[in-house]
């Protein structure tokens, strides 16, 4: 176990009774905290009028873009975290491996993995040192941010190895994943090669944000909801575990707390479509699970036993409805979440680029009551 110094923001004090934090621990702050998944991004003027001239991959490895990316919705909402901007393929490029993000379509690779031999080649061209080597930008970016949000925390970001296998294997986007399901099933030991890998790609990519200063990390399984539950236990679950161990063995001492107790660094996971993979996902022991905006917080906590705090899960499409709707909506999330021992409230999804940002700017400010 590594213990965090007492220049990282936790266990320096500057976040350990940040809301956001308290709710991570289990505990119900005095205020309800909130945030955005894809809060830095498209809805926002100043993100696109910085973003005009450079790529969505430059943007994400130069470090002072980054960080101002990052900031941007932190000082126009009053959110109450911040959430590293970068991209799923980001520990893919950084690892060597040949990536774009085409408009409208999403990541595509020029060479996908689809083979044992594919995989072999993949874990001999661009091994997992290589990425470690290549953290410096990352690094630089997560230490420009949090030295400008004080006590607000900021949320380290990777994608599940899942995620990152299901894009290689089928070479971008996929509704279905057939491809990667077949490799799955066909050749299990490839697979398990391939997940082992993105496994630790992933954890390294989490476990150095939260070195540089991140004071929680959110795994995001874009693409879990494809699968059965057998074929998640048996063949992504463990990755996704070994990936979250590489932050959960990290510890930090609370400085207000008078003794020298070690805190595991708060952990979300979160995936889309997937709330037949509840249970699954609680093996995963994070501190929070997020829900989609598909299943009410009040029946997914009863799955769970009502002992797992939950992040959401307002309905991205309710963003465009009337203010009384919006409202309306927000409180009965609201009440839901309060069935769970702590609640982080977010959206079910990512902000959709349409979205008028004083929309969010309102819901934050009645969350917070003001």
């Amino acid at each position: 176990m590594n213990t965090l110094p007492i220049t990282h923001p936790l266990s320096g004090g500057l976040t350990a009774a940040a809301p956001l934090v308290q709710a991570l621990r289990g505990t119900r702050p005095s205020r309800l905290p909130v945030w955005f998944m894809r809060q830095a991004g498209r809805s926002l003027p100043e993100y696109r009028e910085l973003r005009a001239q450079t790529s969505m991959l430059d943007a994400c490895l130069d470090p002072a873009q980054a960080a101002e990316i990052t900031l941007q919705p932190v000082r126009r909402h009053g959110v109450d975290a911040a959430i590293f901007f970068s991209d799923i393929v980001i520990p893919l490029k950084m690892a060597g491996v040949e990536v774009d993000i085409v408009a409208g379509r999403g990541p595509v690779f020029a060479r996908p993995v689809r083979t044992a031999a594919d995989v072999e080649r993949l874990r001999a061209e661009h091994p997992v040192e290589r990425l470690r080597e290549a953290m410096s930008p990352i690094r630089e970016a997560v230490q420009l941010v949090t030295a400008e949000l004080g006590g607000t925390p900021l949320i380290g970001f990777a994608g599940a190895p899942f995620t990152l296998a299901a894009y290689l294997v089928e070479g971008g986007p996929s509704r279905d994943h057939l491809r990667a399901r077949t490799l799955m099933r066909a050749d299990p030991a490839a697979w398990n090669a391939l997940l082992t890998w993105t496994a630790e790609l992933s954890g390294v990519f989490l476990e150095e944000q939260v070195l540089a200063g991140a004071s929680a990390a959110q795994l995001f399984d874009s693409w879990a909801g494809s699968l059965g539950t057998h074929d998640y236990a048996q063949h992504v679950a463990p990755s996704s575990a070994h990936t979250l161990a590489r932050v959960q063995q990290l510890r930090w001492v609370d400085p207000a707390s008078g003794d020298a107790t070690q805190h595991q660094i708060p952990t979300i996971h979160f995936a889309v479509g997937a709330d037949h993979l509840l249970e699954e996902f609680a093996t995963l022991h994070t501190s929070a699970l997020g829900i989609d905006w598909r299943i009410p917080l009040d029946h997914a906590s009863a799955r769970l036993g009502h002992r797992v705090p939950l992040q959401g899960n307002l309905d991205p499409a309710l963003l465009f409805a009337p203010p009384a709707a919006i409202e309306a909506h927000l409180n009965e999330v609201i009440e839901q979440g309060r069935s769970a021992p702590a609640h982080v409230l977010n959206l079910g999804h990512g902000v959709p680029p349409e979205t008028d940002p004083e929309v969010l700017t309102r819901i934050v400010r009645l969350a917070h009551g003001e």
